[in-house]
């Protein structure tokens, strides 16, 4: 999955998501959200399209809220 901007212009990407899992059968990083077919094709086509289930993984950012 592509960087994608957020309707508030806060910059996003699947790295810092929190949906996006280590697997360790597979040895690689995907995306634990619960899409239907519709929803992952925008993620993929359109690039101004933000990801409805990005959650920031980042818990200061949510502490930094808090203040």
């Amino acid at each position: 999955m592509t960087d994608s901007k957020s309707k508030n212009n806060k910059f996003t990407s699947c790295d810092y998501c929190a949906n996006y899992e280590y697997d360790d059968d597979d040895g690689s990083y995907s995306c634990m959200a619960d899409m239907d077919e519709d929803e992952f094709y925008r993620l993929l086509a359109q690039p101004g399209y933000s990801c409805p289930f990005y959650r920031n993984n980042d818990e200061y950012e949510v502490v930094k809220h808090q203040m």
